[in-house]
């Protein structure tokens, strides 16, 4: 029996609003990194939206390729801090893929972490060296931009469609006129709290 892979990445870290995002690729043999029209697979920090999106489809239709993502509410992220909710949301990640698939090994983007007892390792820059978390990164960034442009309809007085959350200054500018909103992480904004 083969080993299954699994990779790890989180967006939303910084963000002043929406939740931190995570998620997890499996690969269930030897995939081939490659988009017919984009070539092969980058961080999604260095594609386009468009791409993005483009990758996104790719990966999901993939036969070889399973993914699922995991969220923590800015509440969450308020109550236990953010390094401790991304970990709690790669802990989620891995859990369920384990539950079905063993053995299995997770690789994880550099600011993530796993209890001991979970063959894993954490990689600085994972998401640029590994492509199984570069790809974790594509899913989780348009899952959440989606999201995001979502919550804009519900709370058009900030913008989130232009942002996505992060503390752009527009983003500041709306916070000083409207206050923060429930979607905000309190902790992150303590001057506008």
């Amino acid at each position: 029996m083969s080993r299954i892979t699994i990779g790890i990445d989180e967006v939303g870290r910084g963000a002043l609003a929406g939740p931190v995002v995570l998620a997890a690729m499996r690969a269930s043999g030897r995939v081939s990194w490659q988009h017919p029209k984009l070539g092969p697979i980058r961080d999604s920090k260095r594609l386009t939206p468009r791409q993005r999106e483009v990758w996104f489809s790719y990966l999901a239709g993939h036969p070889l390729l399973e993914w699922r993502v995991a969220w923590l509410r800015p509440q969450t992220i308020d109550r236990i801090n953010i390094a401790a909710a991304a970990n709690r949301g790669a802990l989620r990640l891995a859990r369920r893929f384990a539950m079905r698939h063993r053995p299995y090994f997770v690789w994880l983007d550099g600011g993530l972490a796993l209890p001991v007892h979970i063959p894993h390792r954490s990689v600085i820059r994972g998401d640029e060296r590994l492509p199984i978390v570069a790809a974790a990164s594509i899913m989780a960034k348009v899952w959440r931009d989606r999201l995001m442009a979502r919550l804009a309809r519900q709370f058009p007085e900030y913008g989130f469609e232009r942002h996505k959350g992060y503390g752009t200054r527009f983003h500041y500018e709306c916070l000083r006129r409207a206050g923060p909103s429930s979607v905000h992480r309190r902790s992150f904004l303590t001057r506008f709290v």
